[in-house]
């Protein structure tokens, strides 16, 4: 414990899936009410593997990261701790309009882009495609693509071919490309896995231990930011526009078309889920190193003390 007020640095994507980051710096950094123990700093990256990275380097106090890029990271040196989930649902399954892709078994043949293999995008898209009978790899049905998700729209505006497919990737990215007519909604995430985990917040371990105040006061005003974002969803995407980069239409569409598309009102770590995930990231895919002791990664006491549903 200690009186030292720090600066604390998070690392994030600029998705929807982290739209609690902005909101809680728009309310307390930005706003009339500042944090009290700590000093909130944050960085956007363009892709995931420059973010885990500079994580992984001691460059950022904490991130909001993919939960399997997450585990691995936890897995190489155990040095962070997730604090809370960022979200629930909220990525989108595009076909690209010159692909000719009606069902599943039209993806035969065809390049599909994901933002990282350590993704619980990976694992939709590949237990929709085993779930038709198709395979993934050089030489088989479906072959994937790692695009850091902020260029894929750009990648799916220049293919005249259709030689993508499409894509699975966090919002507003999906959105963003229906809407300038490049492609259509295949499918929601919460269809195909229903309330699903994806991004989590984490710490680095030395600051959780260091700044227990500050960690429990950034965890609930990112629960309070979710309960706002729930409540005015209006308000949220007005923060998010600016926070993400992204026209007012498109964030307010994800926050309210449908209006389960992404969710921020249950962000305590459900530890089922992810036991889910890291098995079928090790077994069916074998995207990850190995299982995690996943009681030893996730630190419950934050989400528990600021009422985390």
């Amino acid at each position: 414990m200690t009186n030292e007020k720090p600066t604390l640095t998070f690392g994030h994507l600029k998705i929807t899936d982290h739209l609690l980051l902005g909101v809680a710096k728009e309310q307390h950094a930005d706003g009339a009410v500042p944090y009290k123990y700590f000093h909130l700093e944050t960085k956007a990256y363009r892709g995931w593997n420059p973010l885990a990275d500079d994580l992984k380097a001691g460059k950022l106090d904490g991130a909001f990261i993919l939960a399997p890029l997450a585990m691995e990271i936890f897995y190489a040196n155990q040095n962070i701790q997730m604090i809370l989930q960022a979200h629930k649902s909220g990525s989108i399954v595009i076909k690209n309009r010159r692909a000719n892709i009606e069902r599943v078994e039209d993806f035969k043949g065809k390049n599909v882009l994901i933002p990282h293999y350590l993704s619980v995008h990976h694992l939709l898209f590949d237990r929709m495609l085993r779930e038709s009978g198709l395979e993934i790899g050089p030489g088989k049905d479906v072959i994937l693509d790692v695009v850091a998700p902020s260029d894929i729209p750009e990648i799916i505006e220049w293919d005249e071919k259709g030689q993508v497919g499409g894509f699975i990737v966090a919002e507003p990215f999906g959105t963003q490309v229906v809407k300038a007519g490049y492609g259509d909604e295949f499918a929601l995430s919460k269809d195909l896995w229903p309330n699903h985990p994806c991004c989590v917040v984490v710490m680095k371990k030395d600051v959780v231990e260091k700044y227990p105040d500050a960690v429990y006061e950034f965890t609930k005003s990112l629960v309070e930011a979710g309960q706002f974002t729930e409540s005015q969803p209006d308000q949220a995407a007005q923060i998010g526009s600016k926070f993400l980069d992204q026209s007012l239409d498109v964030i307010k569409t994800v926050l309210t078309t449908p209006k389960d598309r992404v969710t921020y009102a249950e962000l305590k770590p459900v530890i089922d889920d992810f036991e889910y995930m890291q098995t079928y990231l090790t077994t069916q895919i074998k995207a990850m190193s190995d299982k995690i002791d996943l009681e030893k990664f996730i630190d419950y006491r934050f989400a528990e003390e600021a009422n985390a549903q």
